[in-house]
């Protein structure tokens, strides 16, 4: 068995085909997906990307391991203190730890280790190639290295390979030579709409619509496939089809993967998952450009599995995490699942195609940019806002995700009985993992209490210095004085 876990950083399912996307971005995952089992209701349990990652190698939620943020505390595991083993948990449990005791040949493909500095990402892994620019990287950059791998070593038996592409993120790197694939092809109907493009250029925070860059709307010419604001359609056009110009580029070079590996006559004996760490905001919750809320369209991601033996072509819509995985590739090769994984395995449906029991509800989390907790069930999503990262969000909020996908209408003024559900949800998940925490953790710290007691999320700090004083100027001068006076009153005993 060979195993390819192909990781697409930044990449939300409705931008690519096999997940109805109207434009062309991805025939190569396409034409995987047709022989795989493709998961439509698959999220990270903790977003963004540090925390993601996190998650997924862990098997663990974010709230257990401490990994919730991007900086302070909560950007490093929990110190284990006096019980920890010789290796520690992050060594013991990591799902490429497991592989590797399966005798599988592990490599890593990534600059993801440095950029956030988690060298626990590299447990397991026997080999790795760090490409050193910290995910700035453009697949240009990467490829060279994975097709010499692939030339070198794709025929040999039971290898695993972790490859993380990076073009769809934020600033858009693909070369100017690749050309503009959709500059003919019609926005996504939603977004094709100057009354939305209005609307949220009076909005406050950083990344929206007038200050894609976070707290500007400087753009570096060196990727001018990135706007710095978007106020027509011209803009809006210039930002979508970044990203998904990005998506195409990453597409293409997993096509060269793929021919190499049919060269080789091990295609059909090769596990192909395709995956990402996060989605993308472009719109929703007034967020272009940004995987910075605990919502819909930042913590589901792509799910796309072709295992050898198993179901081609097929569906299931049950909800999973990300977190699940560990058990699930553990259950179909046979291996251990460790006892601290919270995760629960979807391996059946992966084999047969059938819809599983999946989860009951999700519980998603983001420390990074602002402080969030969400609760995913039935076709609702209730947001806990805890720190709105300066985007004046309200504590509650709840969207009908089948009817409103990009969270245009806020319910929870509607429906106050479905918010106190998705609380009681949310308290019952969170005492539960206060208890298990108090049973089997070093600690019974909740780590989002940590990130705002540290001065807030690491990219919307309140504590000084902070860059809040700056940017109520700049709304003040940009026409949204109401929205600098709500910040100022909201945040005044820091400023």
């Amino acid at each position: 068995m060979r195993i390819l876990y192909i990781d697409i950083d930044t990449t939300r399912p409705d931008h690519l085909g096999c997940y109805g996307y109207h434009r062309n971005t991805s025939p190569a995952i396409d034409a995987i997906a047709r022989e795989s089992v493709r998961f439509t209701n698959y999220y990270t349990s903790d977003a963004p990307c540090l925390p993601s990652r996190a998650a997924m190698y862990t098997g663990r939620f974010g709230i257990q391991t401490g990994i919730v943020g991007h900086g302070g505390t909560a950007a490093d595991p929990k110190v284990e203190g006096a019980g920890r083993g010789f290796r520690g948990r992050m060594e013991d449990d990591a799902l490429v730890r497991q592989l590797q005791k399966l005798g599988y040949h592990t490599v890593c493909i990534s600059p993801f280790g440095q950029r956030h500095g988690a060298s626990w990402f590299y447990a397991g892994f026997m080999e790795m190639y760090n490409t050193g620019k910290g995910g700035g990287e453009s697949a240009e950059e990467i490829m060279p290295i994975a097709l010499d791998w692939f030339q070198r070593n794709g025929a040999k038996d039971k290898w695993f390979m972790h490859l993380n592409l990076w073009d769809p993120h934020t600033p858009y790197r693909v070369p100017g030579e690749f050309g503009d694939p959709f500059k003919d092809d019609p926005l996504p109907k939603w977004l094709d709409d100057d009354e939305l493009i209005r609307r949220h250029n009076k909005m406050a925070g950083p990344h929206t619509s007038m200050e894609i860059s976070m707290w500007d709307d400087r753009e570096n010419p060196a990727t001018p496939r990135s706007p710095g604001k978007i106020t027509d359609k011209a803009s809006m056009r210039r930002m979508i089809d970044g990203y998904d110009t990005g998506i195409r580029y990453a597409d293409e070079q997993i096509g060269k993967i793929v021919e190499i590996l049919k060269q080789q006559g091990v295609y059909d004996d090769t596990a192909i998952i395709i995956s990402s760490d996060h989605g993308e905001n472009f719109g929703e919750l007034g967020i272009y450009g940004e995987h910075g809320t605990a919502d819909h369209p930042t913590c589901r991601i792509p799910m796309i599995v072709k295992w050898p033996g198993g179901a081609r072509g097929s569906v299931v819509d049950t909800l999973h995490y990300n977190i699940d995985w560990a058990p699930t590739i553990m259950d179909l090769l046979n291996g251990e699942k460790r006892p601290l994984w919270q995760g629960v395995s979807f391996a059946h449906a992966i084999l047969t195609g059938k819809e599983d029991k999946g989860r009951d509800e999700l519980i998603l989390s983001q420390c990074a940019h602002v402080c969030q907790r969400s609760v995913r069930w039935d076709r609702w999503l209730y947001v806990r806002t805890y720190h709105d990262g300066f985007h004046l969000f309200p504590k509650e909020m709840l969207f009908d995700i089948v009817a409103d996908p990009h969270e245009q209408n806020d319910l929870a003024a509607k429906h106050p009985e479905l918010c106190r559900e998705g609380a009681w949800r949310l308290a019952n998940w969170h005492a539960e993992q206060m208890e298990t925490m108090a049973i089997h953790g070093p600690d019974v710290v909740d780590p989002l209490w940590t990130v705002y007691r540290e001065g807030g999320p690491l990219h919307a700090r309140h504590a000084p210095p902070s860059p809040l004083p700056k940017y109520i100027k700049r709304l003040e001068e940009t026409g949204r004085a109401d929205k600098a006076q709500l910040l100022r009153d909201k945040y005044a005993r820091w400023l």
